[in-house]
C-alpha cells in the first residue's frame, strides 16, 4: 500500500575497540557485503542471547574480533535496510561498546569482508551514516575524558 510505513526492525551491532600501545583509541570498521561501504558489525536478534551478546557474536563472525562486551547499548542509529527482494525496511541498531582482546585470523565472513582498525578521525571520515558517526564520537570522547582522568 503506497503511503504505509512498516515498523522499525531491531539489529544489534558492535562498535569494536581498542586502545593502543601509545594510549590512543582505535576502532574496528568492517565493510557491508554488497554495498561495501565501512560499517560496524551488526546484525539481527539471534534467539536466545541477550542483545549485548548477539552483537558480540555479529562481531565475530563478520569481523573476527572477540573481547568483553558492554552490557548496556552506548547508542543507536537508524538505516534503511535493502532486504533481498529489493525491499528496503528502517532498521534501528542499538550499538554495544566491545573492548577488543583477540583477532582470529580466520573467521565465518571473513572472504566476504575487510576490516580496518582506525583512529577516530579515519572512522567519522569512513562511515556514511550520520547517526553511527555521531554514535562513535559520543563514545570515543566518553573514553578519552575517562582515560584522562585516570
Amino acid at each position: 500500500m503506497p503511503g504505509k510505513t512498516k515498523a522499525v526492525r531491531v539489529q544489534h551491532g558492535a562498535l569494536p575497540y581498542r586502545i593502543g600501545p601509545d594510549g590512543t583509541v582505535q576502532v574496528l570498521l568492517v565493510t557491508s557485503r554488497q554495498t561495501r561501504r565501512w560499517i560496524i558489525p551488526k546484525g539481527w536478534p539471534i534467539k536466545g542471547l541477550k542483545p549485548s551478546k548477539s552483537a558480540a557474536r555479529e562481531a565475530f563472525e563478520e569481523a573476527g574480533v572477540r573481547g568483553i562486551v558492554g552490557s548496556k547499548a552506548i547508542g543507536s542509529f537508524v538505516y534503511d535496510k535493502g532486504l533481498e527482494d529489493g525491499v528496503s525496511v528502517p532498521c534501528e541498531v542499538g550499538v554495544f561498546p566491545l573492548k577488543v582482546e583477540r583477532q582470529h585470523k580466520t573467521w565465518p565472513e571473513a572472504h566476504q569482508r575487510e576490516t580496518r582498525w582506525v583512529g577516530p578521525e579515519e572512522a567519522l571520515d569512513l562511515l556514511d551514516d550520520r547517526g553511527l558517526r555521531d554514535v562513535v564520537a559520543v563514545f570515543v570522547r566518553r573514553l578519552e575524558a575517562r582515560r584522562a582522568a585516570e
